[in-house]
């Protein structure tokens, strides 16, 4: 049975996911120089899924101070 449309949520792919493919660790591994060619794509380390985040807060309540000014 699926979900009805109206149920669903509007941003299910905007968080960050806390499983990555198997491709995707490989190429994360190779960018930091821990994955060696020719090297079992089994086995693999962990890698860490770092969160893509706005902008921080303090910028925001900055910018309101100069608008207010």
């Amino acid at each position: 049975m699926s979900i009805d449309k109206s149920l669903r949520r509007k941003n299910t792919l905007a968080r960050t996911r806390s499983v990555l493919t198997r491709a995707e660790r490989i190429a994360i591994l190779q960018e930091e120089g821990r994955f060696a060619e020719g090297r079992s794509p089994f086995g693999l380390p962990k890698v860490r899924v770092l969160k893509v985040g706005g902008k921080p807060k303090k910028a925001k309540k900055e910018e309101k101070e100069e608008e207010k000014k």
